[in-house]
């Protein structure tokens, strides 16, 4: 996925991906799974796929702070 934000054009397929997380089963409507990438330029930014009843009912790319990043891999 590609998306424009601010003038930045962030790719999921130029970028490198950083970890993965997924919360449920696939095929669970509530189901989703989010994707922290870094930029070639460095920037963070988090994609996120899922079911129809999860916060991700359509694909999603977020900026990420770098501090934010490093909250989301721990938690």
């Amino acid at each position: 996925m590609k998306k424009i934000i601010c003038k930045v054009t962030y790719d999921t397929e130029a970028s490198e991906l950083i970890a993965k997380k997924t919360f449920g089963e696939f095929g669970d409507p509530k189901g989703y799974e989010e994707d922290l990438f870094k930029t070639q330029d460095g920037k963070l930014f988090l994609y996120g796929i899922g079911g129809a009843e999860s916060p991700y009912a359509e694909e999603t790319i977020k900026r990420m702070s770098a501090a934010k990043a490093d909250e989301w891999q721990k938690a």
